[in-house]
C-alpha cells in the first residue's frame, strides 16, 4: 500500500489549528494530515459532525476519524512535520509526558506567536533547548494571517522561515491554496519575534483605543512600534532584514487594526477599565500579548533596548498602572 512522504500532525485544537487543517486539506500536495487536541469532547464532535464545536465551526474537517485524537505522542510517532498552535504559555502542559525521543528527527513547524514563560524563550530556542530539537529542523509560521479570514477563504499571504531554506519550501509547498500564498525567510529570530511583539503592540492599540484616542494618534503609535521592533530584533539577531516584508510590518499592521485581532480586542477592554481577569473571561480566548510583555520585559533586561511602548504596556498590565496616564505618559515619548 502507497503511503504519503510527508504526514503532517497539527498540534492544538484552536482557530488558528483549525485554520491549518482547512490550508492543509485543501492543499492538493499528497499528505496525511493528524490532528491533537486535548478536548476529547471536541474530538468526538469532529468525529461524528466534521467540524471544529468551538471555533471556526463552519470549517468542515474531512479527516478519517484514527486520525483526530486526543493521544499526542501516538500522532508525534506517525508524523514527519509537527505543526504547533498551543498557545506558548500551555505548551509545556502540552508536553507533559513528551520527551527528547519522542522529537528526535522530527520537523518541528511554529505558528505559536509567543514566548514560553519562566524559561522567557521564544518556542525555537525552548525546544533546541530542551528537546534537543536542532535549529535546521525547525520552521516558524508567521502572518498577517488572521484564522477567521482563512475560513472565508479570503487572500491571505503567509512566511515560512527556516534556517534551511530548502526545507522552508518543502513545507510551503503544502501550504499553497488558491487563498493561501507563501514567502521564504531565513529570519526565524525576527519573524518569531516580530510575532511575540505585534501582539503587545496590537494590546496597545487596544488600550488607546479604550481610553479614547483617534485614529491620528493610532497611526503614530504603529509608526513608533515598528521602529521599536527594528531595534529589538536588530539587537537579538543582527542580520541583513527589511522590516517593511509583509512578515514583520504588514503582520503588525493586521493585528493592531483587525476586528479578528484578539490582543486589540483584549487591550481595548484593558483601556476601558476591565480587569485583566475579566477581560480574558469574557473573551474566552488566549491573548498571547499578555504574556508575552511579561516575558519579553525580563528578556530586554539582558539587551536594554529602548522600548517605551512595550514598557508602557507592561505597567498597565503588571504594575497596575491607570491605562490612561500611562499613555499619557508614552504620548510624550512618540515622535
Amino acid at each position: 500500500m502507497h503511503t504519503p512522504k510527508n504526514k503532517v500532525a497539527v498540534i492544538g485544537g484552536g482557530s488558528w489549528a483549525t485554520a491549518n487543517i482547512k490550508i492543509l486539506t485543501d492543499n492538493t500536495t499528497e499528505k496525511e494530515i493528524f490532528w491533537w487536541m486535548r478536548n476529547e469532547h471536541a474530538v468526538e464532535h469532529i468525529h461524528k459532525f466534521k467540524h471544529n464545536p468551538n471555533y471556526l465551526s463552519s470549517v468542515e474537517i474531512n479527516l478519517p476519524a484514527q486520525n483526530v485524537s486526543t493521544d499526542l505522542a501516538a500522532l508525534i510517532e506517525h508524523a514527519n512535520f509537527l505543526l504547533l498552535n498551543v498557545p506558548a504559555a500551555f505548551l509545556k502542559e502540552a508536553f507533559a509526558g513528551i520527551t527528547p525521543q519522542h522529537l528526535a528527527g522530527k520537523k518541528i513547524v511554529s505558528a505559536i506567536k509567543g514566548i514560553v514563560p519562566d524559561e522567557n524563550q521564544i518556542i525555537g530556542e525552548f525546544l533546541n533547548q530542551h528537546y534537543g530539537v536542532p535549529f535546521d529542523h525547525f520552521l516558524v509560521i508567521s502572518g498577517p494571517c488572521h484564522a477567521e479570514e482563512v475560513a472565508l477563504e479570503k487572500l491571505s499571504y503567509l512566511t515560512i522561515a527556516s534556517m534551511d531554506t530548502e526545507l522552508a519550501a518543502e513545507f510551503a509547498s503544502m501550504f499553497n491554496t488558491r487563498y493561501i500564498k507563501t514567502n521564504i525567510s531565513d529570519d526565524i529570530y525576527g519573524t518569531e519575534y516580530g510575532a511575540v511583539l505585534k501582539n503587545i503592540y496590537a494590546i496597545a492599540s487596544g488600550i488607546c483605543h479604550g481610553v479614547g484616542y483617534g485614529d491620528n494618534f493610532q497611526s503614530v503609535l504603529i509608526s513608533n512600534a515598528i521602529r521599536e521592533l527594528e531595534r529589538f530584533v536588530d539587537a537579538v539577531h543582527p542580520i541583513d532584514r527589511d522590516i517593511k516584508e509583509s512578515a514583520y510590518l504588514g503582520d503588525l499592521l493586521v493585528t493592531a487594526y483587525s476586528q479578528f485581532s484578539r490582543n486589540r480586542t483584549f487591550g481595548n477592554m484593558i483601556g476601558k477599565g476591565y480587569t485583566v481577569t475579566s477581560a480574558q473571561l469574557e473573551m474566552n480566548m488566549i491573548a498571547e500579548g499578555y504574556y508575552a510583555v511579561n516575558c519579553l520585559h525580563q528578556v530586554n533586561k539582558q539587551y536594554n533596548v529602548y522600548m517605551p511602548i512595550c514598557d508602557a504596556v507592561y505597567a498597565i498590565l503588571y504594575q497596575k498602572r491607570a491605562p490612561a496616564l500611562e499613555m499619557k505618559h508614552l504620548a510624550e515619548h512618540l515622535s
